[in-house]
């Protein structure tokens, strides 16, 4: 999800406050990154992956997994787009 297309398409407040949301979701993902919904696909270099919903935004999704020491980001998107297609289960 791009920052722009959604600042052109919400207005810049809106963007913004998408921002500050996406960051204050990442923050908790690194206090309690256990905390994600775990999600099973085929592809085991998906093993792992897990999601966390944007705060206020519950719809748009974090697509993540958890490392020895960090969190790493994969995805955000919107919770109708074809996840598996996206993040390349096959």
């Amino acid at each position: 999800m791009q920052l722009a297309y959604l600042a052109e398409h919400g207005g810049e407040e809106f963007g913004l406050r998408f921002l500050h949301a996406t960051e204050q979701s990442f923050r908790r993902l690194l206090d309690y990154p256990h905390s994600g919904t775990p999600k099973a696909f085929v592809n085991s270099h998906l093993t792992g992956v897990r999601s966390w919903p944007v705060s206020g935004f519950e719809d748009i999704r974090a697509y993540y997994i958890v490392e020895s020491k960090a969190v790493t980001i994969l995805r955000v998107l919107h919770g109708r787009r074809d996840v598996i297609g996206i993040l390349g289960d096959n």
